[in-house]
């Protein structure tokens, strides 16, 4: 009876329920989107390598390497090492990168390869390859390197100028050691400055999924071509995400190719951002905003010009600059013995200066400064004065005087410090014994009755800016009474 009545209901209740609801037709628009995300990684992905450095085991001794040591009775004494067990194993460094000819061209990150002693790559087909270092740049984070192969396939490079905020970004590489690793995003921001120590640095955005791994790998467009290098990241898989645009990594891997290294225009000058002396606006009257200059190196190409410390930098050939960063990346977009025309602000005073760029010195080497004489044993031809500011003894810059601290100065005038006393308002402006001060507020010194002067005229409150010669480097202090 119970079996009769289920069947009796499952017709009725089938007859009620309704009817599935036809599945939907793709939409075409996301059907193309599709086929486009899916044609970036076919197109891109045979140009991408994945990069394996391996690094000097730390306790590694090189054969016929011999350890010297000092025992303590100070006798040198030296041990053969011994070659117990095998040489500890590293754990490479792994990182990516992509092919820029069919000769076997790589660019990748300097720092996924920086201090490696073995370097090899993986093609997409699986086939593995020893690799050199043509060259790296220490400053740009990017490396070339080179493998033996022919007819390899190569990544389509971009115009990262062209690129637009919100289009997308497509990252293939190597995260977490996982190959070909595939994610997208947008590009979030350009010319996203981070101030890393030194570098000079405008990253694409992303919030493209970046992890480790990623490092010297691609960053596509919709195109499947290259429009950056994936190079840093905020933690791990946040969303912030930075590539260096393929346009600067062209010019410098260009550079590394051609010539062994990158070289760069340079003036010579060291700088800081007016916004960071805030508290010493005072004293460079008639500029709310610009470049200070810092200082000017010896040989520099500044020294050839009028360019002195203490002047503010508000434009360069018409284009405003406000911060360090500007100033550096406008003279960076010069060539090299390129004539360029600086605005300068100077004592209140509007000026063009005329500057020629040089080329920067790879790394600046300086002579090595000998420890001056102390002021207690120098001979004295002319009793030193202290001027009104405690803490500071000068002497008249003459060839005498600065024969006695084993100084060597061509220009003539001034007064050199002979002694600054710790803790005073001189040794906090950064005084050092050998300097010689030049100007002071805007007046030139010529002997300590000059600084004097002009120490007695200066405003209590805001101080005075001294500018110096620093053993033939330029550079200023602001001394505060």
């Amino acid at each position: 009876m119970i079996r009769q009545i289920c069947l009796s209901v499952f017709p009725l209740l089938a007859a009620v329920a309704p009817a599935a609801e036809p599945v939907a037709p793709p939409v075409p628009i996301l059907q193309q989107l599709n086929a486009s995300f899916s044609s970036v990684f076919s197109k891109a992905s045979p140009s991408v390598v994945v990069i394996e450095a391996k690094g000097q085991p730390e306790s590694a001794v090189p054969d016929g390497l011999e350890l010297f040591f000092r025992g303590p009775n100070g006798v040198p004494y030296r041990i053969k090492p011994e070659k117990n067990g095998p040489t500890p194993e590293v754990s490479p460094n792994i990182g990516s990168g992509f092919i820029i000819s069919a000769d076997g061209r790589i660019l990748t990150n300097n720092h996924v390869i920086a201090d490696s002693v073995e370097i090899s790559v993986k093609l997409k087909d699986g086939r593995r390859y020893a690799a050199e270092v043509i060259g790296a740049d220490e400053r740009s984070d990017l490396a070339v390197l080179k493998i033996n192969a022919p007819d390899l396939p190569v990544a389509e490079l971009g115009d990262s100028d062209a690129v637009k905020v919100g289009e997308f970004a497509f990252a293939i590489g190597t995260p977490l050691e996982l190959p070909y690793t595939f994610t997208f995003g947008v590009v979030s921001a350009k010319g996203r400055t981070l101030g890393l120590g030194g570098h000079y640095d405008e990253y694409l955005q992303t919030d493209t999924s970046i992890n480790p791994g990623n490092s010297g790998g691609p960053l596509c467009d919709i195109q499947g071509r290259v429009i950056g290098i994936n190079t840093l990241i905020s933690g791990s898989n946040r969303g912030v995400g930075f590539a260096i645009p393929i346009n600067a990594a062209k010019d410098v891997a260009s550079q590394i190719v051609s010539k062994g290294y990158v070289s760069r225009p340079w003036l010579g000058v060291s700088i800081a951002s007016l916004e960071d002396l805030k508290q010493w606006h005072g004293l460079f009257q008639g500029a709310s905003r610009g470049v200070v200059v810092r200082g000017v190196e010896p040989g520099a190409p500044a020294q050839m010009s009028d360019l002195v410390p203490g002047d503010v930098i508000t434009k360069v050939d018409g284009k405003t600059v406000e911060v360090a960063s500007d100033l550096q990346r406008e003279i960076l977009t010069k060539k090299i013995g390129q004539s360029v025309v600086l605005d300068v602000v100077r004592q209140g005073k509007s000026l063009r200066i005329a500057v020629k760029t040089g080329e920067q010195p790879d790394k600046f080497m300086r002579a090595s400064v000998r420890r001056p004489a102390s002021p207690s044993t120098a001979p004295r031809t002319n009793p030193p004065v202290a001027p009104s500011t405690p803490g500071l003894t000068v002497k008249s810059a003459t060839p005498e005087n600065l024969a006695a601290l084993q100084i060597h100065r061509k220009e003539s005038g001034g007064v050199v410090v002979t002694e600054v006393e710790p803790y005073s308002s001189s040794a906090a402006a950064g005084l050092e014994v050998g300097d010689v001060i030049t100007e002071a507020g805007g007046r030139p010194v010529f002997d300590p009755q000059d600084l004097e002067a002009a120490l007695g005229l200066a405003d209590q409150d805001q101080g005075v800016l001294l500018l110096l010669d620093r053993r033939g480097r330029k550079t200023f202090a602001i001394l505060k009474p």
